[in-house]
């Protein structure tokens, strides 16, 4: 792609978007509850990822262990929970599309910023910049301020907090919310998989971004 005016920055969330973390994620939640005696349904909470870790842990604790229980489990998190966790297909050739087009790539997750850096760098995944432990008004926040474009996510918050910060959702249904859902949350496109990404970001270039560059 030649002569394209200026830059762009593309957002991505982390989990079931770039990184399959659920093999981890359980194993974290089964050293927890082998740590504190609460029975935690591992299975069932990589169900529903997606919001701050404080909401699964409220299913399982009383409301005055939680944070404790949040604290333990991050504490395990880097042992536990990076090995087992495999990159989603498409997901280096996603983050290399943009940088190819001339963009900026930003991760933003609710996951706290070092936890989600360890399995970058374990998975050799190398975006621009890491934005931790934001969600909702403060994912809509982040994108803004990082003037964002497009924020590639699997969860109907993720297309939420794109609508809000002006930029195009691109939902993946990879993640807890299914192709439908995704639609209706508002995503402007909604891929099987980030496989179909440089494909998607070619055509948003070439419409949206850059019309008329040459290429």
């Amino acid at each position: 792609m030649d002569d394209l005016p200026a830059s762009f920055t593309v957002g991505f969330d982390l989990d079931m978007t770039l990184v399959d973390s659920r093999p981890g994620i359980a194993a974290t939640y089964r050293a927890l509850s082998a740590r504190t005696g609460v029975h935690v349904d591992a299975d069932l909470a990589v169900t529903r990822l997606g919001p701050p870790l404080a909401h699964e842990m409220a299913h399982w604790f009383p409301p005055e262990r939680v944070d404790a229980a949040v604290a333990a489990y991050r504490a395990l998190y880097p042992a536990h929970a990076i090995a087992p966790s495999a990159e989603l297909p498409g997901a280096a050739a996603a983050l290399a599309a943009v940088r190819a087009a001339g963009g900026r790539t930003l991760v933003v997750t609710a996951k706290l910023g070092r936890l989600a850096r360890l399995h970058l760098d374990h998975l050799g995944l190398e975006p621009d910049e890491v934005v931790g432990d934001a969600w909702a008004d403060g994912k809509a926040a982040a994108l803004r301020s990082h003037g964002v474009g497009a924020y590639v996510g699997d969860h109907v918050a993720d297309m939420a907090a794109a609508r809000a910060a002006g930029a195009v959702g691109v939902g993946v249904a990879t993640g807890p919310c299914d192709a439908d859902e995704l639609r209706t949350a508002g995503a402007g496109a909604v891929l099987a998989d980030l496989t179909a990404f440089p494909a998607w970001l070619d055509d948003w270039l070439t419409i949206s971004v850059f019309p008329g560059a040459r290429r």
